[in-house]
């Protein structure tokens, strides 16, 4: 991925965005329509499946809380909300995509609703904004592993999904993308689309859990471990065969 810090935002000695732009980049009509284009291309060239749609609340707000394998994550997420939902849904997102990919990043955090989160300095005025807009209504999507998978595998589960939950005394819904990391791992250039050993489109899974209701536990450390043990169940019961590993099988 290259570089273009010539034309994206810049931040201060510390890491920090200026106050402006912490806060949910508008998804507009240029940003529905590359949602628009990047889900025409994913049911083409992928078979496509969401799983426990019925535990998706039916009125805001909430948490969604997912797995990381690919920058595209959010966005095949946010294709099985209801479509009023999807208008207040926004994805706490890794500041890194204003300042360091480019044209690219820029597009993924329009697409997402992204709110910059200063992941090498002081994340609080992100986790701010993100509880504010829960707060008023709308749709988080947070990844608490923090960063894409490096290996195929889980990495640990943070607090700041259910800390933010606990906060705004929503309900966290988990999530399990599976088979996002053969498709378009840390390591791809570009997607993979078609799975040699099968000599057929790649399979990806969507599949939500059964919402995680604040009160039913004392602190957001208690709730994380909910979550944390629904993502290891999850992970343990993918369907789609993994290589696992990290540059060096990443790629096949």
């Amino acid at each position: 991925m290259h570089k273009n810090a010539d034309s994206s935002p810049a931040a201060n000695s510390r890491g920090d965005l200026p106050d402006h732009l912490i806060k949910p980049i508008e998804r507009g009509v240029l940003g529905s329509f590359l949602n628009w284009i990047g889900m025409t291309l994913t049911h083409i060239f992928i078979h496509l499946e969401g799983r426990g749609l019925e535990n998706i609340p039916q009125q805001t707000p909430y948490v969604l809380a997912s797995n990381h394998e690919t920058f595209v994550d959010g966005m095949w997420i946010g294709s099985f909300l209801p479509r009023w939902q999807f208008k207040k849904y926004s994805c706490l997102a890794a500041q890194d995509l204003l300042t360091d990919y480019g044209v690219f990043g820029r597009i993924i955090m329009r697409v997402g609703r992204g709110i910059p989160l200063n992941r090498k300095g002081n994340p609080i005025r992100g986790l701010i904004t993100a509880k504010k807009q829960v707060e008023d209504g709308n749709i988080l999507m947070v990844h608490p592993e923090g960063t894409r998978s490096h290996d195929g595998y889980l990495s640990e589960i943070q607090e700041g999904a259910c800390y933010i939950a606990k906060k705004a005394r929503v309900p966290v819904v988990p999530v399990f993308i599976d088979g996002g990391y053969e498709i378009f791992n840390r390591y791809r250039k570009f997607p993979s689309w078609w799975d040699p050993g099968q000599k057929a489109r790649r399979r990806l899974i969507v599949r939500f859990g059964k919402p995680l209701y604040p009160d039913d536990y004392k602190n957001a450390r208690e709730m994380t471990r909910a979550l944390s043990d629904w993502m290891q169940q999850a992970f343990k019961e993918k369907e789609i065969p993994r290589d696992f590993g990290t540059a060096s099988t990443a790629h096949t």
